[in-house]
């Protein structure tokens, strides 16, 4: 039987604020981080807002310097919450989400600044040119940012580095999971992290039509389930979980805030952005997530939901809802808490399995905000006001472009 795998330590940062404390204020106050994009000039932009982290020293900077700093905050309260803050020392590895990494056009023109003819500049002389300036090339290699966080706590082992577009986070989560339940470590340390808000990414997902232009009303924008969704809203955060096996953490007397009780994934390799129409994957991953568990669907008290507020995605999700819970699922809580803190992106599922085991440790469902009701949809979504209710084991979804989908049941401590 392989080990039951807990959480002993938590860490948040979105543009709700920084630490779990800000977060859950903000999340039951139905507060909205969402807001106008002031680091760079937007009026060419159809989208002109995000969940924006702007009160870091580094949010002006790259997005990898600001990715590495979230990840940096969330995993220092994790450890500290789970009493392994030692400096340099962690009893296991590290398992990082992160964006797919591709050198912005700023740093691009600074390297050809460089060159002995910017205006004729051609990709060799582009190449070459980077290796004279490896303070400014070096932070966008991949895995960069694992090293440097692994050389910070001192993480056991290679650090990995994953992106799985928007399941990314809880891609970590599993992999941190099934290394513990292998036997291979007794801890792990689980982090996502997105600090890519810049005027590529945003075009990019823009002429997607995948997000939305609610310009005027920043705080209204994000809208999962409801009526008049139009798109996702952007955003940047970072989730970081300490994860142990139930014996060790016992051992060491430490606090176990939750279980990860199952994970399930399923990929369906349909589209490049869309579900498969008839939600195949989306249902497997739930369903295997539920297996995993070793739980029925009747058991599950309440989803996170992957809840992005795009037309297409909530009604994918809403379809493997209602087939795996059946008569349940209409009567079953099921929030996004993309209302408030935007599309975090690879760090979503991460900072939503936060949530989920504060939504447990509480006893109170987190609302999703800006809620009209849409008939096509007929969920219990907790629209728009807080409710308390007793969660035993919760699923939290994360479904990423790519058909890459991965959910996570979350239960009480034992």
């Amino acid at each position: 039987m392989s080990e039951t795998v807990v959480v002993t330590g938590m860490g948040v940062v979105t543009s709700l604020g920084q630490g779990r404390q800000a977060n859950w204020a903000a999340l039951m106050a139905g507060r909205c981080g969402i807001r106008r994009i002031t680091r760079f000039p937007t009026d060419a932009l159809r989208t002109a807002i995000a969940g924006t982290v702007d009160f870091l020293p580094q949010s002006g900077d790259t997005a990898p310097v600001l990715t590495e700093e979230l990840a940096r905050l969330a995993a220092e309260e994790a450890l500290a919450t789970a009493g392994l803050g030692t400096p340099g020392h962690f009893p296991g590895p590290l398992f990082l989400a992160v964006p797919p990494v591709e050198m912005d056009w700023r740093i691009r023109l600074s390297i050809g600044a460089g060159c002995d003819d910017p205006a004729h500049l051609g990709y060799d002389d582009l190449i070459n040119a980077t290796w004279r300036h490896s303070e400014l090339t070096d932070p966008f290699l991949f895995g960069t940012i694992a090293q440097s966080l692994a050389d910070r706590f001192g993480t056991t082992g290679s650090p990995v580095s994953l992106s799985t577009a928007c399941a990314s986070g809880a891609t970590a989560i599993q992999l941190a999971v099934e290394a513990i339940q292998r036997g291979e470590t007794d801890a792990a340390l689980a982090i996502g992290s997105d600090g890519s808000i810049t005027p590529e990414a945003v075009i990019r997902f823009s002429l997607l039509s995948a997000l939305s232009t609610r310009n005027d009303t920043p705080e209204s924008a994000a809208r999962p389930f409801a009526k008049g969704r139009e798109g996702f809203v952007m955003a940047e955060g970072a989730g970081a979980l300490v994860l142990e096996s139930l014996t060790a953490a016992r051992a060491r007397g430490a606090t176990i805030l939750g279980v990860i009780s199952g994970c399930g994934e399923m990929a369906d390799m349909f589209h490049r952005t869309r579900s498969s129409p008839d939600g195949h994957a989306i249902i497997g991953a739930m369903r295997n997530a539920i297996e995993a568990a070793g739980l029925t669907p009747d058991d599950i008290d309440y989803i996170n939901a992957h809840g992005t507020g795009t037309p297409e995605n909530d009604k994918m999700e809403c379809l493997g809802v209602m087939s795996v819970f059946g008569d349940r699922a209409t009567s079953l809580p099921i929030s996004s808490n993309k209302s408030m803190v935007g599309h975090t992106l690879s760090a979503a599922g991460a900072i939503e399995a936060v949530f989920t085991i504060e939504t447990i440790l509480h006893g109170r469902l987190p609302a999703t905000i800006n809620h009209e009701p849409d008939p096509a949809i007929p969920l219990d979504v907790v629209p728009n006001t807080p409710r308390d209710a007793t969660v035993r084991h919760a699923m939290s979804n994360s479904f990423g472009f790519g058909g890459q989908n991965v959910c996570l049941i979350i239960s009480a401590a034992p």
